[in-house]
């Protein structure tokens, strides 16, 4: 079975010449700011999920650093939008469809965690932008790698750590934690807020992330902060913007950051 695309058109371009026009432009972006992601590295990143236009230049910051680890399989984590249920969905798919061409599933991984798990396939909650916005960077940046899409609703974020460890344990496999940060405040009150979860990723403050953070990822976000304690990765900042940036718009803003973790 194939996941299909169900936001094309909208989120992200349908047709790949637009899409490439999308991650020209963001790289031509960082080459005129001086950046240079080709020194860094990382198996678990932290991506926004809005609009390419608004948040795609944050998502490329981080795709272009995990493509440097050479991994083999990816596990992309992102909160149901559109529906609620108990747990997280492991999507039950072969491939998974993009503009730029298919992405093979990680079917060993994901029997493998399925059966460790016990993890289910919950058809409804793979309708999701969350995690299908990450799909044509993963395609785009990493076109030889497998993936896996895991939706997650009502959940304590520990469960969602222990897979992340789990997955983590193998050299070859990383994880994407999907979440945008606050939405609809003026641009003020969103960067307030938004530094708040800043700060407590950046120092793994799991009390701090629960002082006013309104990440809509905030489980993804908690669960991939318990396993860097354990496994005593550092967070680095790559992005942080709001659609303002895009928009010009600062009176309803949502706020958007992207960052990776590693030793």
């Amino acid at each position: 079975m194939k996941r299909e695309m169900s936001i094309n058109g909208s989120f992200y371009p349908d047709a790949k010449e637009e899409l490439y026009r999308y991650f020209e432009h963001f790289n031509k972006h960082l080459e005129e700011q001086n950046i240079n992601t080709d020194a860094k590295q990382s198996r678990a990143v932290i991506v926004p999920h809005a609009g390419y236009v608004y948040s795609g230049y944050s998502a490329n910051l981080a795709y272009k650093v995990l493509k440097n680890s050479k991994i083999k399989n990816i596990v992309v984590i992102g909160p149901s939008h559109r529906v609620a249920f108990d747990g997280i969905s492991l999507g039950d798919f072969a491939s998974y469809k993009t503009p730029l061409g298919d992405i093979e599933a990680s079917t060993e991984l994901g029997d493998s965690l399925k059966d460790k798990f016990s993890l289910s396939y919950f058809e409804q909650a793979h309708k999701e932008h969350s995690t299908e916005v990450q799909f044509p960077f993963i395609k785009h940046y990493m076109q030889e790698v497998n993936i896996l899409e895991l939706v997650y609703s009502s959940i304590d974020a520990k469960q969602i750590s222990k897979i992340i460890d789990y997955i983590l344990e193998d050299e070859n496999n990383g994880v994407v934690i999907s979440t945008d940060l606050s939405h609809f405040y003026n641009q003020e009150e969103a960067n307030t807020l938004d530094a708040i979860c800043l700060e407590a990723i950046k120092n793994l403050d799991i009390n701090k992330l629960h002082s006013g953070c309104e990440a809509c990822g905030i489980t993804g976000v908690q669960a991939m902060m318990i396993s860097a304690k354990k496994l005593s990765l550092d967070f680095s900042l790559l992005d942080y913007r709001t659609s303002a940036d895009a928009s010009g718009d600062t009176s309803r803003v949502v706020g958007y950051m992207s960052g990776y973790f590693n030793e």
